[in-house]
């Protein structure tokens, strides 16, 4: 059998009159790119990369979980605790979470709200002198400022009555709309209490359950004193500030604990859609917005410099390769992930210094006037997207790694798989989401207005994949239809789960099996880092004594032939010793005792006669399938690389000795 690289024989034994491109080398009968000064500088520079990367990396981890700590889960439980699940008294139940009506809101208003907020006496009920004109929540969270109570109204006959029931209905408020907002005064117009006040142009609005609500609207304050507040509350519930048109009501405070130095910026929404009744939910933002105080935020000061020097470094660097190669540059997907992480750093670097000039100016405003409210909560909500953006940015340079280790055989094979089978996974998805999309709406159709899961038609996506995954509520959707439910649960777990999740799996497993067994026939080029990893790892070795140089091991093979030939030995007794040299080499290394290579003799002896036996048979030869013909293959291919690497040996061996080829007078001489 011939290899595509060359026939085996004496020819192979002799590297001279062998002819290759320059540049190149043979490993095992495969040609393969040599590692060249170019290569080896390549290489190099992108072990020195993964390095500088890792420590970008490491400084990048540090800033994210210097921002974020356990006390936070733990102060947002106690105030979720305190203001949610609360009750009026023993005999009424009502809380927060149990608001139903706008009867309920005002229970809970002049109730546990005001429990939670004012904190005057100790637990045995001596007044608290120390916290004079201020209140400390659960004795350790000092409320800044005072709270606010804000609400959003639409205007009357904003939706249309159809005709037979107009002589029925006089008004007429639809759900929430920007555009149906109510701005004008309403009640006893003589304060701000009954006067729309506008929002300011940077405040967020909030996306509630029902709708999307504007920054503005009425709103008022809650006095210092808890029993100007009970008398506050109860005026405005008894002149009507609640109205058929309110939609939504807001109560915002903030607090600070000195202890953790976290601030705790509370919302709670209670939403009063058309269909009536009430909608409570809630938001708790731990925040840490006041960085530099310890020793150790200190020190994330100095990685937060560290983080801003790569980022300027990175900005150049990206620069320069735009303007080396231009339009290409936007080919690779590596390029986009760069500037994806250079883009969400340098907004992070911004926010960062935006968040330390606007806490220090609230702070100002705070310190001069402590009975108004101090708007956190735009801060804290940016604060929260900050983090959630610095989190997205970590994960893209976690995965960013996956550039620098492509050398990788494991990450080889695994990016092979993904790029071989993308069509087929593509062509899979098409039918796969046409079934899951049919599906998701003849949940939505069927179960909508009756379980809660299948209320919207992004909940039926999502309830599906929790399905699929094995989380289900089989009896809420056989209660809201006893002959469709059943039918929807039995066919969508058959198609999607049994039918089509294992066809995708099928389709990667086969791929990979691909790619595997390519790999295993034709060895891939693209592990030259692994030469220099060995050879700067053998360099180590010789330069520590560790282990013998090749130009040692050829000098000592050169002396031991040198001596046989002063002792008079004859050049065939030479000859045998050159045999047994090579052949002792060949048994150290284990070449020819593998046990791959033994099997694949024994497969080998077993299948293919001799040419005595071949002349002898009768019946003609089993033809070789493609599995036989891969296992020939391998095996030639691993022979011959094993059968040049004795002859290249003997011969690097030959070429330090002396010329042993003179007559035996010459050798007397």
């Amino acid at each position: 059998m011939e290899h595509p690289s060359g026939p085996v024989g004496l020819e192979a034994a002799e590297p001279r009159a062998e002819r290759r491109p320059s540049g190149t080398r043979r490993v095992g009968g495969i040609v393969k790119p040599r590692l060249t000064y170019s290569r080896e500088l390549e290489i190099k520079t992108t072990l020195q990369e993964l390095l500088i990367y890792i420590i970008f990396l490491t400084d990048l981890c540090i800033l994210t979980f210097g921002m974020v700590n356990t006390d936070m889960y733990y102060l947002n439980k106690v105030m979720s605790n305190l203001f949610l699940e609360t009750s009026v008294s023993e005999a009424d139940r009502t809380s927060f979470k149990t608001i139903g009506s706008m009867v309920d809101f005002w229970k809970f208003a002049e109730g546990p709200l005001l429990d939670g907020l004012y904190w005057d006496t100790w637990y045995n009920n001596k007044t608290l002198t120390s916290h004079k004109n201020s209140s400390h929540v659960y004795y350790e969270n000092l409320l800044l400022g005072v709270a606010q109570i804000r609400q959003l109204k639409v205007r009357n006959n904003t939706c249309a009555i159809y005709p037979y029931f107009r002589t029925f209905l006089k008004e007429c408020y639809r759900e929430y709309r920007y555009l149906a907002e109510d701005k004008s005064d309403f009640g006893l117009k003589n304060g701000s209490v009954w006067t729309y006040s506008s929002a300011s142009s940077l405040a967020p609005w909030h996306w509630g359950a029902m709708g999307l609500y504007s920054g503005g609207g009425f709103m008022f304050t809650l006095p210092k004193s808890r029993s100007e507040s009970i008398r506050k509350l109860a005026f405005l519930r008894n002149n009507g500030w609640l109205t058929r048109g309110t939609r939504v009501v807001f109560i915002d405070f903030s607090m600070y604990n000195a202890n953790i130095n976290l601030f705790c910026v509370v919302r709670l929404v209670v939403e009063f859609p058309a269909t009536g009744g009430a909608l409570p939910s809630s938001q708790f933002y731990s925040v840490k917005l006041l960085r530099y105080v310890t020793y150790y935020d200190y020190f994330l000061a100095s990685c937060e410099v560290i983080f801003c020097l790569f980022i300027f470094a990175f900005i150049i660097q990206e620069i320069l390769k735009v303007k080396k190669l231009k339009t290409e540059y936007f080919k690779s997907a590596w390029n986009w992930l760069d500037m994806l992480l250079v883009s969400l750093s340098i907004f992070a670097i911004a926010f960062n210094m935006y968040r330390t000039v606007e806490v220090s100016l609230l702070m100002e405003s705070l310190l001069s006037n402590a009975y108004v409210y101090p708007d956190f909560y735009f801060l804290a909500y940016w604060q929260t997207r900050y983090n959630n953006m610095i989190a997205i940015n970590v994960f893209f340079a976690w995965i960013k790694i996956f550039k620098f280790i492509s050398f990788n055989k494991t990450m080889t094979q695994l990016s092979s798989t993904l790029s071989r089978c993308a069509k087929d996974i593509i062509g899979f998805a098409i039918m796969f989401f046409i079934i899951f999309f049919a599906y998701a709406q003849l949940g939505y159709l069927v179960f909508g207005s009756q379980v809660d899961e299948f209320s919207t038609f992004q909940n039926c996506i999502f309830t599906q994949f929790r399905i699929v995954l094995g989380d289900f509520n089989f009896a809420s959707i056989e209660q809201a239809n006893r002959i469709l439910g059943p039918i929807y649960f039995i066919t969508f777990v058959f198609f999607v789960f049994f039918v089509l999740l294992n066809m995708f799996l099928a389709i990667i497993n086969d791929t990979y099996s691909e790619v595997k067994a390519d790999f295993a026939v034709v060895p891939s080029k693209e592990f030259e880092i692994s030469d220099l990893i060995r050879q700067s790892y053998n360099k180590a070795l010789v330069k520590l004594r560790l282990k013998k140089s090749k130009m040692e091991d050829l000098y000592s093979a050169g002396g031991s032939l040198q001596s046989m030939k002063t002792k008079g030995h004859s050049a065939s007794k030479i000859d045998d010793a050159l045999k047994l040299s090579r052949r002792s080499s060949v048994d150290e290394k284990g070449y020819l005792k593998s046990p791959q290579l033994q099997k694949w003799k024994e497969k080998l002896h077993q299948k293919y006669h001799s040419a005595e036996n071949k002349e002898l048979a009768v019946d003609p030869p089993d033809q070789v399938s493609p599995q036989e013909f891969q296992q020939l293959f391998r095996y030639a291919t691993e022979l011959e690389k094993r059968l040049n690497e004795v002859n290249a040996k003997l011969s690097r061996v030959l070429k330090g000795m002396p010329d042993l080829k003179g007559s035996p007078d010459k050798k007397q001489r």
